[in-house]
Parts: structure tokens; C-alpha cells; sequence
């Protein structure tokens, strides 16, 4: 019984840097604007005053309408793409800049800004072609190394990291490269010393929360959260980091009760934010993921991830290898997904019947992989356990708790059992009813010939999809037998209907009976085995068991009442024919139970 059970880490988009300020906030500022102006004396609003207020929507209402009076004032067009690009409208502010570097004599340095733009665009080829065109300075510097980083060249990446200085905004940047390569503990090292030289830079605090709640340290990750939130208790960034603590802490309706105070602020406008609308899908346990995710792509990062983990939930393990396949992993949860993935495809295809024979046919689309390479079954299995053991072996997870499952799931592939038990067993105590690390430890151990702790995990499983399948049945009637349960192995199969599996499972009970000298449930299975196929080994195998059950009555290990059962399994053949080595068995079996005063009849 070749399988595993694999845990679908749900992954929660925190928070997306390039898009901090979300337009739900600006939008309540707006409103909450409006509604003082009303009760003051009307008055001329100044730009100042929308900037100084982050009310980015006034002063672009502002800057339109100076526009329409002289469509050449410089500086208005200037005002006009910062406060675009403040407002999250990259396109807009890279389209003033566009209109800026038209005219005669135009700042070099708005090729600079036209490439921050294109950067939060998504369009890095665009922007590092852009910044290359405006004069050399700390933030050209800055967009290179991002770029760079979000292109996977580390070449470049390792050249620009080179070039920065030790000024907030470069050290903020270099933090910010540290968090997306899954190095939280560099970034919350560089976040945590800016913090001791700038105390009055409370947004420091969230960052430095945002590393812990990555580190797993969602307490820490809450209090220092807590500085910034007494300061800014309407922030959604703040508040959308809060909620995503209490989902890893507690459960999803705990994380979506965070978000009620945003919802009554931004009068339920926060619904438009596609960070929010994401996290909702994760604490609603994928509930609307296919309208939600597909239409965000990769913005956020983690959207696509859980639409990997919809569809793998679903069954549908053909479209997550459609997502997967092209995917090159650069994080943990894209190796584990990946490996995840494969896994279930080269298991599924490999399984075997009794016979030997293929259960299923494989999918075309299945057996190719990336680029449209030609991929084998034990190719699948081979990539898994790889990307496990590039998980597990690394130096940022190896002593995480996903960490040690991607180790004990490398192992598990490897089919060295022994090894994946060091694993599990060190992280049994975070998983005390979980049915998926149960499932895995349950077979580890039945694997490795420690039945009776087998019998012990398998029967905490709860799932009835997971109770239900073959391979369940197979080792917990195995564990049952072996530990010296031979009944409820039996009463297990009498539950189940006639499938194909129970002929598999009858013979599992028969022979592991046989083996442990539990002869009088092997007869019973034998028996069975015997009228469904009359193959000689049937016949013989419930012959031996027969007489062992004799042999166990005669030691007074069995009732007597059971020669009884015996001798009418001795009456019953595959063909209806008297057998005559049953016949002289039986009659062996009478004269004792005459001689001994027992009732057969």
C-alpha cells in the first residue's frame, strides 16, 4: 500500500508591499473628510491639505481641475502623477510621465519615476529599460534590485545588493528582497535594528510583525502588531495582518471577525480590495475560490497557490498540474505544491491490482512535463520527493514543522520508513487530531512493524472519505491482526460491501490470520476466497486453517462450540461437490467430538 496522505498548507497572502495603501482606506478618508467639511464654513481646499491628509482622491479631483485651466503647467502634471501613483494608479501616473518626457527639455529623473510605475505595474523588462535611461541615483539602484530580484537573476541581484548604502531607503529595500526570498529572520533582523535608531517610525512595527507571523511566532507577531494598531486602529493593512494571526492561531472565523471593524469603516468598500477579497477565500476554507483567484493571476503571489490547493482539495488533480506544471518554485510553499502535485500523480498512476495489473489509464496531459517533456511514472515520484528534500534539507525550514512533514514525506517516497518516523515524531505534539498527520504515522508504523502504535493512530482518523479508501482498510485490518485483534479485522470487512477491494481485503485476513495463528478467522476468509475463485492455493489454505482451528481447540485456546463452524466450512466447496480430503478431515473432527462429548450437530 504504496500511499501517503499529504497536508494542504493553506497559503495566507499577508500583505502585498507594492500596494500597502489600499484605496478602501483612502476611499473612508474621503468620506470621513466630507462629512467634517460639512459642519465647517466652506473654503478653497489647498493641495497641501489632501497630501498632508493622504486624501490622494481630493487631490487628484484638485490637479484635474488646475488642468483643465493650462494643460502645460509642469509642476500640476508633476502633483498629478504622484498623487496617481500614491492613489494605486500606476498606469495613470506612468501615462502623466509619458506626457511629461514630451516636452521640450524634460527632468531626466521622470524616466526614473516612469519606471517605478512600470514596476508596480509588473512590467520589470520595461522598467529597468526605463530607469537605464534616467540619471544614476539611490533609487535607479533600488528599482534594479527589485527587478532583478522579481526576474530571478541573481547575478544582477547580488551586483545592485552590492550598491546600496546603509540609508533607510536602501536598508528598507534590502529587508523588503530578504522577505520575498523567504529569508524572514535576516529581514526581521534589518527591521528591528531601523526600528532601534527610528522608535517614531511605527510602520516599522508592522513589517517587523509581518517576519514573525512568517516565523510561526504568531503571539510576538500580535503584540508588537498591537504599537501600531493603538496609534492606527483603522489601518487594513494592520488589521488584515491581525486577522491572518488569528487564522494560524485559532480558525478561519475567528480571522474573518478581525475584518468586521474594516468592514463597518470602509462601509464595506474593503470587498473591493483584491488583498481582502483573497484572504476572505482562506478563511472561508476555499468557499468562492473559483470566481475569486483565477481573475487575480499572481497578485497576489499566494493566489494561484490556492487555487492549486482548490483544486487538489476537489480532486481535480489534472488542473492543478495545469497551474504547476511551467510554475519554477522559488519559495517553500511552491516546492511543497509542487511536490505535492507530482506525488499524487505517480502514485495514483502506479497503483496495482492483486494481479499486478494498472488500475487506471494515465491522462496525456499528465505524463508531460514542462516545456512539453516526455515524463515516466517513476519520473513524478523522483520530482516529488526531490523538491521535499530541497524543502526539508534547506537552512531556513529543516527545523520548521513544514519543514520536518516535507523530510518525513521525502522519506516516506524513499519507502525508508524508519527515517520518516524521526520526523513525525518530532512534531507529533502540534498535530493531537489531526486526521492527515495520523493517516501518515498510522502507516509509518504499521510499515515498520509497530502494529499495535498502527492500530493506536489509524483509529483516530475521522474522515470518512479517508476511513473508506483501500489502502486504510488494508493496513488497519493488518494492524488489528497483527496486534492480536483479529476480530474487529473481521467485523471491519463484514461492515464493507462486495467491491473488488473486499476480495483484496478477504485475502489480507486470510493470510496475515494464517501467519499469526489465527486459524479460525482464516478458515472463515479462506472459505469465502474458496467459493468466489476455487483455486487450488484457496482450498489448500483453508484445509490448514481448519485444522489449526482443531489444533487450537484441542489446546484449549478456542471454544469447543467452534468445531461446530468448522466442520460446516468443511461441507462447503466452490463447485458443490463433496471433497474428499474435507471428508476425512471432518470425520477426524466427529470422533473427537464423540469421544469428548462435544455437539456438532
Amino acid at each position: 500500500y504504496k500511499s501517503t496522505r499529504y497536508v494542504f498548507i493553506l497559503v495566507i497572502c499577508l500583505v502585498d508591499k507594492q500596494r500597502m495603501l489600499s484605496k478602501s482606506r483612502v476611499q473612508n478618508r474621503v468620506t470621513s473628510s466630507q462629512a467634517k467639511t460639512q459642519q465647517e464654513k466652506p473654503k478653497v481646499p489647498e493641495l497641501e491639505d489632501f497630501l498632508t491628509k493622504r486624501d490622494y482622491a481630493g487631490a487628484i479631483a484638485l490637479l484635474q481641475y488646475k488642468r483643465h485651466a493650462n494643460r502645460n503647467d509642469t509642476k500640476n502634471l508633476e502633483w498629478l502623477a504622484y498623487s496617481y501613483f500614491h492613489f494605486g494608479e500606476q498606469d495613470k501616473a506612468k501615462d502623466v510621465y509619458k506626457e511629461l518626457l514630451a516636452m521640450d527639455d524634460p527632468d531626466p529623473m521622470y524616466y526614473i519615476y516612469s519606471g517605478a510605475c512600470a514596476f508596480y505595474m509588473g512590467l520589470y523588462k520595461e522598467a529597468e529599460e526605463l530607469v537605464t535611461k534616467g540619471p544614476k541615483c539611490p533609487l535607479q539602484t533600488r528599482i534594479l534590485f527589485h527587478s532583478s530580484q522579481r526576474q530571478g537573476n541573481d547575478e544582477k541581484l547580488m551586483l545592485y545588493h552590492g550598491q546600496l548604502s546603509d540609508s533607510l531607503e536602501d536598508q528598507l529595500s534590502l529587508a523588503s528582497v530578504h522577505f520575498q526570498r523567504s529569508h524572514y529572520q535576516e529581514a526581521t533582523d534589518v527591521y528591528k535594528r531601523l526600528l532601534l535608531e527610528h522608535r517614531d517610525y511605527l510602520a516599522l512595527n508592522v513589517y517587523v510583525a509581518l517576519c514573525y507571523c512568517k516565523l510561526d511566532y504568531y503571539d510576538v507577531s500580535l503584540e508588537i502588531l498591537g504599537v501600531y494598531l493603538a496609534a492606527f486602529a483603522d489601518s487594513s493593512l494592520a488589521m488584515n495582518l491581525k486577522a491572518c494571526n488569528h487564522f494560524k492561531m485559532y480558525n478561519g472565523k475567528a480571522a474573518e471577525n478581525e475584518l468586521k471593524p474594516l468592514a463597518e469603516l470602509s462601509q464595506g468598500a474593503h470587498l473591493e480590495n483584491d488583498l481582502i477579497r483573497h484572504n476572505l477565500v482562506v478563511f472561508r476554507g476555499g468557499e468562492g475560490a473559483l470566481q475569486t483567484l483565477p481573475p487575480l493571476g499572481d497578485m497576489p503571489p499566494e493566489a494561484r497557490l490556492n487555487l492549486v490547493i482548490h483544486h487538489l482539495r476537489q480532486g481535480e488533480v489534472s488542473e492543478a498540474y495545469n497551474i504547476v506544471r511551467d510554475m519554477e518554485p522559488s519559495t517553500p510553499p511552491e516546492f511543497i505544491l509542487k511536490a505535492v502535485v507530482h506525488a499524487l500523480i505517480g502514485q495514483q498512476s502506479s497503483s496495482t491490482d492483486s494481479s499486478g495489473s494498472k488500475t487506471g489509464s494515465v491522462p496525456a496531459a499528465l505524463m508531460t512535463g514542462a516545456n512539453g517533456a516526455p515524463m515516466q511514472l517513476q519520473d513524478h515520484l523522483k520530482q516529488s520527493q526531490q523538491y521535499y528534500q530541497l524543502v526539508g534539507a534547506s537552512a531556513s525550514e529543516c527545523d520548521t514543522i513544514p519543514g520536518r512533514q516535507c523530510m518525513a514525506s521525502c522519506f516516506f517516497l524513499l519507502r525508508q520508513f524508519e527515517d520518516v518516523l524521526v520526523f513525525l515524531q518530532s512534531i507529533k505534539v502540534y498535530f493531537p487530531a489531526d486526521d492527515d498527520f495520523n493517516w501518515n504515522f498510522g502507516f509509518a508504523k504499521a510499515a515498520t512493524g509497530k502494529f499495535k502504535e498502527a492500530e493506536e493512530a489509524l483509529l483516530q482518523v475521522q474522515n470518512e472519505k479517508y476511513r473508506s479508501e483501500f489502502c486504510f482498510l488494508g493496513w488497519l485490518m493488518r494492524s488489528f491482526i497483527m496486534s492480536g485483534h483479529p476480530r474487529q479485522a473481521w467485523e471491519l470487512y463484514s461492515r464493507l460491501g462486495s467491491t473488488r477491494e473486499t476480495y483484496q481485503l478477504l485475502q489480507i485476513i486470510a493470510n496475515d490470520c494464517y501467519k499469526t495463528g489465527a486459524f479460525y478467522y482464516s478458515a472463515k476468509a479462506f472459505d469465502i476466497l474458496e467459493r468466489l475463485d476455487p483455486a487450488p492455493e484457496f482450498s489448500e489454505g483453508k484445509k490448514g486453517a481448519c485444522a489449526g482451528t482443531f489444533q487450537m481447540i484441542l489446546a484449549g485456546k478456542e471454544p469447543r462450540d467452534t468445531l461446530r463452524e468448522v466442520l460446516g466450512l468443511l461441507q462447503t466447496t466452490a463447485n458443490g461437490e463433496a471433497n474428499p480430503q474435507y471428508e476425512v478431515m471432518a470425520n477426524v473432527m466427529r470422533k473427537w467430538a464423540k469421544t469428548n462429548n462435544v455437539r456438532v450437530q
